[in-house]
């Protein structure tokens, strides 16, 4: 299929993100079918302009397009190939745009699924957090045919600015979870130095100033740097999801054999500090998994 000017898309995952992706589509003259769960939910859509239904088949009933951006693999599992999933709702020819982060291994499994009812499936993962969203500046990855990427490739410039075909199915998650690797493998690196300067009581603030400009500088040390020199660990991006995704690459890692001593060192900090009650904070709070 090819977006028009006004597509009928179906969207599951109203979320944080998956709200303001909601309302690009709607900003820009798309009709928007929205599973909810709760009567208060269907308001709340019903009052950007989207149509709520209650199951993902009701959803996805006479839409072109249905974005999914859910948890866990099994969410996605849920909601595409479930009960009351998108495969029973949706007609052949309907394109399963998902922008979760899960396993690529349950990727390929869902897009042979749907594909054996006509249905095409992108997985379409992200980076940009819920500022990204609400800017519609999103990194977005996408692993699936070409040409099924290039009939929604416009609905996806309404969320995103860099959109990027890695290969096939399961591709794009490959390629997400390699952003999350050398993302937080940073974090963790930048709060490593933040307790160093601290533990040799030299001025933290003046270290991030000199690392800043420095071969050390990078997004993350912008983003990070003063979050950890302010003590600042309100969530811009919750620990919780950095570590279901170290997870889900832990995993594939230990089943291949392949040995990625940085990230698993990494993953068990993450995994303290999870146990510590912060998993609903920022991941700058590697700071205080260091502290103790």
């Amino acid at each position: 299929m090819t977006a028009s000017p006004s597509t009928t898309v179906a969207f599951i995952g109203l979320g944080a993100m998956g709200s303001h992706m909601a309302r690009h589509l709607l900003a820009a003259g798309h009709t928007v079918r929205a599973f909810v769960r709760r009567p208060e939910a269907a308001e709340a859509a019903r009052t950007f302009g989207a149509e709520p239904f209650f199951t993902p088949a009701e959803a996805a009933r006479d839409a072109s397009v249905v974005f999914t951006n859910v948890t866990s693999s099994e969410d996605v599992r849920e909601v595409l190939l479930g009960e009351n999933g998108v495969i029973h709702g949706a007609a052949r020819g309907t394109v399963c745009v998902d922008h979760s982060t899960i396993s690529p291994i349950v990727t390929r499994e869902i897009a042979a699924a749907l594909a054996a009812r006509g249905i095409d499936m992108l997985d379409c993962p992200v980076s940009g957090g819920t500022a990204g969203a609400e800017a519609a500046t999103l990194t977005i990855m996408v692993g699936g045919k070409p040409e099924v990427l290039e009939g929604v490739r416009p609905l996806l410039a309404l969320l995103g600015k860099t959109i990027t075909h890695i290969g096939d199915h399961g591709a794009g998650q490959v390629a997400k979870l390699c952003n999350q690797i050398a993302q937080v493998v940073n974090i963790e690196g930048i709060a490593e130095a933040m307790r160093f300067a601290a533990a040799q009581q030299v001025d933290t603030a003046r270290v991030f100033e000199a690392m800043s400009t420095g071969m050390a500088g990078s997004r993350m040390l912008d983003l990070m740097g003063p979050k950890m020199v302010a003590r600042d660990f309100a969530a811009g991006i919750e620990a919780r999801l950095h570590d279901k995704d170290f997870g889900l690459a832990r995993d594939i890692a230990q089943e291949i054999g392949l040995k990625l001593p940085a990230m698993q060192a990494t993953s068990s900090q993450l995994q303290v500090l999870m146990e510590k009650g912060w998993g609903k904070d920022d991941t700058s709070s590697l700071l205080r998994v260091l502290e103790g």
